[in-house]
C-alpha cells in the first residue's frame, strides 16, 4: 500500500512549495493538542451562518473530535442562540484561540459590541464583520493557533471593500495564504467530487478562460488533492465538455476539439488517468459519474447544479491546492430563511467532518511518503567505524 502511494506521489503534480523544498507558510502548533482546534468564521451575520454553527455544536459529542473557535460576536451568537432555544453546548467568550476551552463553543469577538442584527437583510456592517472574522481567522491559521478553517457563507457583494476585492473565499485564500500555489474549488461529499476549471466568472468570459494549460493545471491539482486529501491511490478523473453534446464534432462549438481534447492528451502524457470530454447532461443523467473518483467541470453552474441536486444537504466546498485546509457548507447566506430557525446544519456539520478528515489524510500521506534515506544513511555511516577489540 505504501509503495502504491509513493508511486502515485511521484506521478502527481506536487505543489510548488513542496517541489522547491520551501517551508509550509502555515506554522505547526507549538504544543501538541489532544484534539484539533478548528476555526470557524461567522460569515454574514444576517444570514443562516450562526444558526447552522450553533445547531452543529449544540450536540456536545462534536467536542470529542475538535475544539471549535468561532470568529464573530458573542452578542450576536447569544441573540441567535436564544431565538433557537438551544441549551446544549455552553458558549465561552475568549480573547485568543490559545484560551479555547475543550468543553465549549468558543467565540472570539472581532467586531464591536453594538451590531444591528437584521436577519434576511444585506448590510455593509455585516459585510465588514464577515471580513473582520476572515482576516483574524487567517492570521491565526498562519500562526498555528488553529489547525484548519471552516467558513460560514458570505454575501459576495456587501463584503467588497478596499481590503477585500475578490469574487469569494477561494480567491482570497489563494492570495493570502497560497504562497504562489493555485487553488481549486472542489464540491464534495462521500460519493461525488466535482472540481471547476473556472469559478466565479461570468458565462460570457468562460470560453476565453478555458485553455489547454489551464485545464492541465487544474487536473494536476485535482489529481494531487485526490491522492493527498482523499486517499485515492490512482484517481480516475472525468472531464466534462463545454458545449452541448460535447460540440457534436464542431457543429455546436470547437472548444472540445481544439482545447479540451488536447489538454486531456497532455494530462495522459503525464500519466494521469483522465477521460472525456463527456457531455454534462448525459454524464450525470445516466449515472456515469459513479465510475470516477473526480469530475472536472468547465464552469461554475455546470458542476454545481448537478452536484447540489445529487448531494441534497450534505455537500461541502473544499479549497484544494493550498497548504491550509479550508472547507465550507455548499449553500449561501439563505436570506430567505434567516432567523426562522429552519436552516439545516447538515452541510455545516459535513464541512467540519471533511476538514478533520482531510487534515488526518494529509498527515497520513506525509508519513507514508516521507523519505527514509536520511535515517538509513546515518545508520550505515556507523559501519565505517573500525573497532579495536584488543583494548579495554
Amino acid at each position: 500500500m505504501k509503495e502504491d502511494i509513493e508511486a502515485a506521489h511521484d506521478d502527481a503534480k506536487m505543489p510548488k512549495n513542496q517541489q522547491e523544498g520551501k517551508k509550509n507558510p502555515v506554522s505547526a502548533p507549538s504544543v501538541a493538542r489532544s484534539v484539533p482546534r478548528i476555526g470557524i468564521t461567522h460569515g454574514d451575520f444576517n444570514g443562516v451562518g450562526y444558526e447552522v454553527i450553533l445547531k452543529t455544536f449544540d450536540d456536545n459529542r462534536m467536542l470529542e473530535m475538535c475544539t471549535p473557535v468561532v470568529y464573530g460576536s458573542a452578542k450576536i451568537a447569544a441573540y441567535y442562540r436564544k431565538n433557537l432555544e438551544l441549551q446544549g453546548t455552553p458558549v465561552a467568550q475568549i480573547n485568543d484561540a490559545s484560551q479555547a476551552r475543550p468543553d465549549a463553543l468558543n467565540i472570539i469577538n472581532v467586531i464591536g459590541q453594538e451590531a444591528h442584527i437584521a436577519p434576511g437583510e444585506s448590510s455593509r456592517e455585516a459585510g465588514e464583520a464577515a471580513f473582520a472574522a476572515l482576516e483574524r481567522a487567517v492570521a491565526d491559521l498562519r500562526s498555528g493557533e488553529i489547525d484548519m478553517l471552516v467558513t460560514a457563507p458570505i454575501n459576495k457583494h456587501n463584503i467588497q471593500s478596499d481590503l477585500f476585492s475578490f469574487p469569494g473565499h477561494t480567491e482570497y485564500l489563494e492570495t493570502s495564504v497560497g504562497e504562489g500555489e493555485k487553488s481549486l474549488m472542489i464540491l464534495c461529499n462521500n460519493s461525488l467530487r466535482v472540481a471547476l476549471v473556472t469559478t466565479h466568472l461570468p458565462i460570457a468570459k468562460v470560453s476565453a478562460a478555458i485553455t489547454e494549460d489551464t485545464i492541465v493545471e487544474k487536473l494536476s491539482i485535482f489529481e494531487y488533492s485526490l491522492i493527498q486529501d482523499f486517499g485515492v491511490v490512482k484517481p480516475r478523473i472525468a472531464v466534462l465538455a463545454l458545449n452541448p453534446h460535447a460540440g457534436e464534432n464542431g457543429l455546436l462549438g470547437s472548444e472540445e476539439r481544439d482545447v479540451i481534447e488536447p489538454a486531456i492528451a497532455k494530462a495522459r502524457d503525464k500519466k494521469m488517468h483522465v477521460f472525456g470530454p463527456y457531455a454534462a447532461d448525459g454524464f450525470f443523467g445516466n449515472g456515469l459519474y459513479k465510475k470516477f473518483d473526480g469530475v472536472l467541470a468547465m464552469y461554475h453552474d455546470q458542476g454545481l447544479a448537478p452536484f447540489k441536486t445529487l448531494s441534497m444537504e450534505s455537500g461541502v466546498n473544499f479549497t484544494a491546492g493550498l497548504p491550509i485546509v479550508r472547507t465550507s457548507p455548499d449553500h449561501g447566506t439563505g436570506y430567505d430563511i434567516a432567523g426562522k430557525g429552519v436552516a439545516s446544519e447538515e452541510s455545516m456539520r459535513s464541512a467540519v467532518y471533511m476538514a478533520l478528515d482531510i487534515c488526518r489524510n494529509r498527515k497520513n500521506y506525509e508519513e507514508m511518503t516521507a523519505s527514509p534515506l536520511r535515517k538509513h544513511y546515518h545508520e550505515r555511516g556507523k559501519d565505517n567505524v573500525v573497532l579495536d577489540l584488543t583494548k579495554d
